[in-house]
């Protein structure tokens, strides 16, 4: 038994779902697993499902629909037929970065005269200010266009303005109740803007701008809006979906010299680039450098057309890239450790760790803390805010990160007073705040988390799209699937539920063995499976074991070679799974072993053995020093104590039947898996611990001979003295003396045994005594049975219990 680590979520599919996605396979002549796909989502029309899948650029809004559109586009104009100086105000992330680079493209062919402005992360922090506003000034600055920023920026704009320096703000951030004075604002959430679609990126926003001025959509420069919207995670769904969708096909073009060399050394394909290749492998090297040098070399990488100069410069950012999965990792490993620190003093004062996770650090790199917050969250689920404190000033400056169902926002609101300023939404925030409120603001957002969330809400949810088998997971299925790229926020890639699948090989893979390589059933349906992180699980699934698994579907290509594979983002296995070390030749070697194991991972472990072999066993136990205290010691008959509960059961030595295996494995109620650890059968060596579980008549004739030689003899000891000669268990003995009795083979009376001299002939099989034994004989032969009948053995007790 394994436990999913997520709560798993499907849709409910009902008769009125499954005609929506028969009507779509007709009318679009969809396969059915992507019109099954398009229903769970909520695409059930035609037109809807045909937009989704085909729609393109026609599908955009005109730009003009944006509030505050007709009034930037006739300052910008005017700016530039009286060539005043023109300043872009950017931001320091990969959507700040885009959206600056896309406005040098647009002020470029509109013949501006201009030059860019991205705060430094460290020195200046988001957003505008007055510092900078005060250098626009003194170079003559009239125009500041502010892109992916500006729209909480209300004592920074009217300072600008008292400066004699206008401001277009284009921006995409929840609009505060106090709005700037600007010249123009462009938002699509402003509560009074129209605009129909309103999860436009930073840089969307700069494109519907660039759309306006040029009168024209600048397809050219959609492989920088795909860029910014994956790199800022908005819903690629609507306006965003088309806009990616051709900025990848533009992307795939290679002609921009900074996509190139970016592509290149991340590694990536771009004739094939998808939205995970940007997520994953550019986006990160576009954010570095914001967060640990400063942005303009990204800017400068996604405007150059130099491709020598492109190459230096992605270079620069894949070793700035290198340099924050190294400082991440420490700060991860020095947050951990605060956090163990803090749970062990909760631990001793009798108290639970707080509800919401807040760590701060000295020298703690403040263009990091928001993916070491994340790292924190995924790790523990918990709400985390991580900040970076100045040792100088005291002030700390950090980040913060969700769960579903609590909206840190609100939390946040809840304590605002302890805020020099804070912002952001309900996954994700900012803020800043003094070193001696932190305990404050751990209080309170505890307290609040405690207040609003239900114990569910404390486990990760699994979105589930479908159930499907290996047969279905084929080549063609899982390429039909590109139909519904790109796939990011809004719209993940498929998750697919395998169900009660066999495995029938496992291995472990990487450094360390920390990730897991699975084969699900057989051929010609066999489907491979790999879980990254979840290598600790490979001794814990047994070959044969049926698993649920969810995952994302993928071709695996090597040498040419292309099949199915499953990238697992959970398992489950819902039945106490048996592991099969039955005839191992070196028993106590493994019992070591599997107690060992039990040490590193904390499972209580009860060893259960015939009671000759307790004495061998418990001196095995004791060799495994690291194991103390993780298990129980056991024979069989013995009550067993209530104090540890068992997950692993170790069945060490022969058991005295199947009905005691079943009734064992039926009362341990938190049991998930059994080692077997008992000698197999041997079909060389009938009689030895090895032997056939039931005397054949050469067997019975051998006791009966034995006993007929000395006519009369103590019935005290016989059996194990007969067990000496003849080599069955002294119980098996008993069995015969009384089959003999019963046939009148012998007489018993005040202890002694006396062989009738002239015994009528008679079949064993006659006799109840014998019938009753090979009753049980045949029972018993499941323990030497395939794991199969043993499964089944063990889950009929435990389904009756």
């Amino acid at each position: 038994m394994i436990r999913s680590k997520t709560r798993w979520s499907q849709p409910d599919w009902d008769e009125r779902r499954e005609q929506a996605a028969g009507h779509l396979m007709q009318a679009l002549a969809l396969p059915p697993l992507v019109a099954r796909l398009l229903v769970g989502r909520g695409i059930e029309s035609e037109e809807a499902a045909t937009s989704f899948l085909h729609g393109g650029m026609e599908l955009t809004h005109d730009p003009y629909l944006l509030a505050g559109m007709e009034a930037a586009v006739q300052r910008i104009r005017h700016a530039i037929e009286q060539e005043q100086w023109i300043r872009i105000y950017g931001d320091y992330d990969a959507d700040g970065v885009s959206s600056t680079s896309l406005m040098i493209h647009l002020l470029e062919r509109l013949g501006a005269k201009f030059d860019y402005y991205i705060p430094h992360r460290t020195r200046e922090g988001y957003g505008m200010n007055c510092a900078a506003i005060d250098l626009a000034a003194e170079a003559g600055v009239k125009l500041i266009i502010t892109v992916d920023t500006g729209i909480s920026a209300v004592d920074e704009i009217a300072y600008a303005k008292a400066k004699g320096i206008e401001v277009v703000v284009t921006d995409h951030h929840e609009p505060p109740e106090v709005l700037p004075d600007a010249y123009s604002i462009i938002n699509p959430k402003l509560p009074y803007c129209q605009y129909p679609y309103k999860s436009l990126a930073g840089v969307g926003v700069a494109f519907k701008l660039a759309t306006a001025l040029l009168g024209e959509a600048p397809l050219d420069l959609t492989d920088i809006v795909a860029l910014g919207t994956i790199a800022d995670v908005m819903p690629l769904n609507g306006e965003n979906r088309v806009l990616v969708r051709q900025g990848l096909k533009e992307m795939a073009l290679r002609t921009r010299p900074g996509f190139l060399a970016l592509a290149e050394t991340a590694g990536v394909q771009l004739q094939a680039v998808t939205s995970t290749n940007v997520a994953f492998s550019m986006a990160p090297r576009i954010n570095a450098s914001g967060r640990l040098d400063h942005a303009g070399g990204a800017v400068e990488l996604l405007t150059t057309s130099d491709q020598e100069a492109a190459e230096l410069l992605a270079a620069r950012l894949d070793a700035l890239n290198r340099e924050r999965q190294r400082i991440v990792e420490e700060m991860v490993d020095e947050a951990m450790s605060q956090w163990a620190e803090k749970c062990r003093i909760a631990a001793e004062a009798c108290q639970s760790p707080p509800a919401v996770i807040v760590l701060a650090g000295e020298g703690w790199n403040a263009g990091v803390i928001g993916i070491v917050a994340s790292k924190m969250l995924e790790r523990y689920y918990k709400p985390t805010v991580v900040l970076g404190i100045d040792t100088e000033t005291g002030k700390c400056k950090g980040s913060a990160r969700s769960i579903d169902g609590f909206d840190l926002h609100a939390a946040l609101t809840a304590c605002a007073d302890l805020f020099d300023h804070f912002g952001g939404h309900q996954a994700a925030a900012g803020m800043t705040l003094h070193r001696d409120k932190l305990d404050a603001l751990e209080q309170s957002l505890s307290d609040s988390a405690m207040a609003w969330l239900s114990p569910e809400d404390w486990v990760p949810k699994t979105f589930i799209d479908l159930a499907c088998s290996p047969k279905e997971a084929s080549l063609d299925t899982i390429d039909q699937l590109a139909l519904l790229e790109p796939f990011g926020a809004g719209n993940p890639a498929p998750r697919f539920l395998f169900e009660q699948q066999p495995v029938t090989d496992k291995r472990t893979m990487g450094k360390e063995s920390k990730h897991l390589r699975l084969a699900l059933g057989g051929q010609p349906s066999r489907l491979e499976a790999v879980g990254f992180g979840f290598g600790e699980l490979a001794e814990r699934i047994a070959f044969g074991a049926q698993a649920d698994l969810v995952g994302e579907l993928s071709v695996n290509e090597w040498n040419g070679n292309r099949k199915p594979q499953l990238f697992i983002q959970d398992i489950r296995i819902a039945n106490v799974q048996l592991f099969d070390w039955r005839g191992e030749r070196e028993p106590y070697a493994m019992l070591r072993k599997l107690l060992e194991t039990a040490s590193r991972t904390g499972r209580r472990t009860l060893i259960v053995t015939a009671e000759h072999a307790v004495r061998e066993t418990a001196a095995a136990c004791a060799r495994t020093d690291a194991a103390a205290g993780t298990y129980q010691l056991s024979s069989y008959g013995e009550p067993l104590e209530e104090t540890l509960p068992v997950q692993e059961l170790i069945v060490y030595g022969l058991p005295s039947s199947a009905l005691a295996l079943q009734e064992l494995s039926t009362s341990l109620r938190a049991l998930e898996s059994i080692h077997l650890l008992y000698p197999g059968r041997s079909k060389s060596s009938p009689r030895s611990t090895t032997r056939a579980i039931f005397p054949d008549r050469t067997d019975f004739a051998a006791a009966y001979q034995s006993i007929r030689r000395q006519g009369r003899l103590a019935e005290s000891g016989l059996a194990e003295r007969l067990s000496e000669q003849i080599g069955w268990p002294a119980e098996t003995i008993g069995m015969m003396i009384a089959v003999f009795e019963e046939l009148a083979f012998i007489t018993r009376a005040d202890g002694w045994i006396t062989v009738n001299g002239t015994p009528a002939k008679a079949e064993l099989s006659s006799a109840v005594a014998y019938q009753q034994a090979l009753l049980q004989a045949e029972a018993n032969e499941t323990l030497f049975g395939t794991v199969e009948q043993l499964m089944e053995l063990i889950q009929r007790g435990r389904m009756k219990s």
